[in-house]
């Protein structure tokens, strides 16, 4: 063979291989590489390395000299399969009880960029607080946070970062991500900031830095919001041992203006600035101040047995056993803060006229420890531990293809002032221990049958008696190649109230007494077509024993049972370039006073998008809307950092409709906004999702979002 041929074959190889991404030869089935072998065919996974020389191969004597690189191990990982090793970039969580992760990629694209308040991205949203960086609460029942460590930082589950939503990546470069959205005047700015690093060292091994600053200066007096996150963590996945480690930290800062003094402040009265609506807490100094860091490894060590050969690409399709660890410490404080103070309300009542009256009131009746200011500070910190074992009878994809089995402890200790403390200074300390065992089984019948089962179960302990059942199950067939989804799930609880629902001493409220195990029953239905996007579900829920905050935002529990229903439909509809976007949400409860949730909610999307050069620039313009029928919704009480069961006012029956213009060019992604457009325009003026506390008046947002790749 001539030289100038070799050059060529070489050249051609070395452009080829350098083009074709790594995780494309990822995907080699193990049996068809079995086969490939007794032909004699190469099998490696990535073919013949063009950084190798291969000189040799072709009959010339080979440079000595020269040092011969090592061929980089491919992603072998028992976590992931072919069809998520051929993307470019993805990421995942962890489980911190099973050694199972959740995959999803990597959002790029415009598809729902323009919602920037993240407690919107869930099918009809939450009822918020106000601005960006603000407490909100989920609209569907079934979708409110069930078990969150300190209750007091729940109303913030849209921002804060734990266990569960740490993310990990794998990317073939590094990536960057930056974004950064602001709005209104430097005085009252709201500001969306956030970056992104991550990169692998190899392809199974990995780190990232996620950081985020979200919060605003506040449109209404009073309601300045800081929200800082972080998280550093570390990714190994090789063939047989894997570690997840992390840490991450929440900060909060929060102005409490308490709410409008009265809805006539946002209905029937023209302030020149939101800033001049009188609130209740505005003269208060009232805050809080939320910190948090925490901890976590999750590590396991897989050992097949069966005889791992050459074509085993992982253990995914062995039978394998698989050995775990998981430890998380997590602290949690709260710092409350305010001074007495009066508002007045010049529409209380109406005197023997009819006339309006005013009058001066206290936001809170009680001041147990100081009649003039408070500082409450509460503090709780959990250390876990769990250890499992999952096996792997035959394929990590079979009809049984993995059964887990666990043991955990808990530790818990919270810390108060009491009466007594403030005289000495020192907090007291109250610590709890709870012990548990848990298990599952899952497995699935090629693409067609999904399912799997779990318990966990405390015997002794802080929570002894708990428990929990759950079980899921999805169809899935296939009309012309397109997937058909009908899944199941249920699921029972037994759970004991926690610490702070017992045992409370601040300056506004105090309780101590013992409360009865909640009880809840679950069943969900969901069919979808993805390809056309459909979705339709319905819940059906009966929970006993219901422990909530009552009118007067103190701890109350329900005697007897309430039902509650939710049927849910999303359809997005496509007319070339129109896209209308529909979520409904209906819900029943049998018991308002307990359970308070609106009959009707739905999120709409109407807009159009368009190339405006092809490949290049990508437009979407359009209008999202936002609306809820009246209720008696709950209102948020600063000092317990909690949503209570206020029966004075409804909220609802009002359209919230933002106008937007989004943008993708190249890798950049553009946010134009205007926010709350129908202000004054139409509707009934009443522009609250929760009670007493008014939604964001008309603002303009612009921002961007940029990924580098290097």
């Amino acid at each position: 063979m001539s030289a100038v041929p070799n050059i060529a074959v070489r050249l051609f190889a070395a452009v080829f291989f350098a083009a074709v991404p790594a995780g494309a030869f990822a995907q080699l089935d193990a049996r068809a590489v079995l086969r490939a072998q007794q032909r004699g065919e190469d099998t490696s996974l990535y073919g013949t390395n063009p950084y190798e020389n291969d000189a040799e191969a072709e009959g010339e004597q080979p440079d000595s000299t020269r040092k011969t690189r090592r061929i980089r191990k491919p992603l072998e990982s028992y976590f992931f399969d072919d069809s998520v090793r051929a993307l470019p970039n993805f990421r995942w969580h962890v489980r911190q009880d099973y050694n199972r992760i959740a995959v999803g990629p990597l959002d790029t694209t415009l598809t729902d960029f323009r919602i920037d308040y993240p407690f919107y991205r869930q099918d009809v949203g939450d009822m918020a607080q106000g601005a960006l960086g603000q407490t909100s609460l989920p609209l569907n029942y079934f979708r409110r946070p069930q078990s969150f460590d300190f209750s007091f930082a729940e109303p913030y589950y849209a921002y804060t970062a734990n266990m569960e939503n740490v993310s990990f990546y794998n990317t073939k470069r590094p990536l960057i991500r930056m974004e950064y959205i602001e709005s209104g005047q430097k005085r009252y700015r709201e500001e969306n900031f956030g970056i992104m690093l991550a990169q692998n060292i190899s392809p199974t091994t990995g780190f990232n830095v996620d950081y985020k600053a979200r919060g605003t200066r506040g449109q209404y007096i009073w309601s300045r919001t800081k929200n800082h996150n972080l998280s550093v963590a570390f990714n190994h996945t090789g063939k047989r041992y894997s570690v997840h480690a992390a840490y991450y930290n929440n900060r909060i800062e929060q102005q409490e203006n308490g709410g409008v003094v009265g809805a006539w402040a946002i209905v029937d009265t023209t302030f020149q600035h939101p800033s001049g609506v009188p609130m209740k807490l505005a003269d208060s100094e009232a805050r809080n101040l939320y910190r948090n860091n925490a901890f976590f490894i999750t590590q396991s060590y897989g050992i097949p047995l069966q005889r791992m050969t050459d074509s085993d690409f992982s253990m995914a399709g062995l039978t394998a056993v698989y050995i775990g660890h998981s430890f998380q410490y997590s602290s949690w404080s709260k710092v409350y803060t305010d001074v007495r103070a009066f508002y007045t309300d010049d529409r209380d009542h109406r005197d023997e006229n009819g006339d309006f009256a005013s009058a001066s009131h206290s936001y809170y009746d009680d001041w147990f420890i100081n009649p003039q200011q408070s500082r409450d500070s509460l503090y709780e910190r959990v250390i876990s531990n769990r250890f499992f074992v999952q096996a792997q009878p035959w394929d990590r994809n079979g009809v049984v293809g993995t059964i887990d089995a666990g043991v955990g402890i808990d530790l818990h200790t919270y810390s108060q002032f009491g009466m007594d403390d403030y005289l000495s200074g020192r907090h007291r300390r109250t610590s709890r221990t709870s012990y548990f065992a848990y298990g599952s089984v899952a497995g699935k019948i090629r693409k067609y049958v999904d399912w799997d089962a779990d318990i966990r179960f405390y015997p002794s302990g802080y929570r002894g008696g708990d428990l929990e059942i759950g079980a899921h199950l999805a169809l899935t067939g296939y009309l012309r190649r397109r997937p058909l989804i009908l899944e199941g799930r249920f699921s029972m609880s037994r759970r004991s109230p926690s610490f702070w629902q017992e045992n409370l001493f601040s300056n506004h409220y105090v309780w101590s007494s013992p409360l009865s195990k909640e009880n809840e029953t679950r069943f969900e239905v969901r069919f979808s077509v993805p390809d056309f996007a459909f979705e339709a579900g319905a819940w059906q829920g009966v929970v006993g024993s219901r422990i909530y905050y009552g009118p007067d935002s103190r701890i109350a529990q329900h005697g007897g049972n309430v039902g509650l229903t939710s049927v849910y439909a999303r359809k997005d509809f496509r007319l070339g370039g129109l896209h209308l976007d529909n979520r409904v949400l209906l819900q029943w409860s049998t018991n308002q006073e307990v359970v308070p949730v609106p009959l009707l909610s739905a999120y709409l999307s109407y807009y159009y998008e368009f190339w405006v050069v092809r490949d290049v620039l990508r437009l979407q313009i359009g209008l999202d809307g936002r609306y809820h029928t009246r209720y008696m919704a709950p209102g948020y009480n600063p000092a317990l950092s909690a949503f209570y069961n206020q029966r004075e006012v409804e909220v609802g029956n009002y359209p919230y409709v933002d106008a937007f213009a989004m943008a993708k060019w190249k890798r950049m992604r553009i946010f134009l906004k205007y926010q709350h457009v129908n202000q004054g325009l139409f509707g009934n003026g009443e522009y609250f999702a929760v009670a007493g506390y008014p939604l964001n008046p008309g603002m303009f947002k612009i921002g961007i979002s940029w990924g580098f790749y290097d």
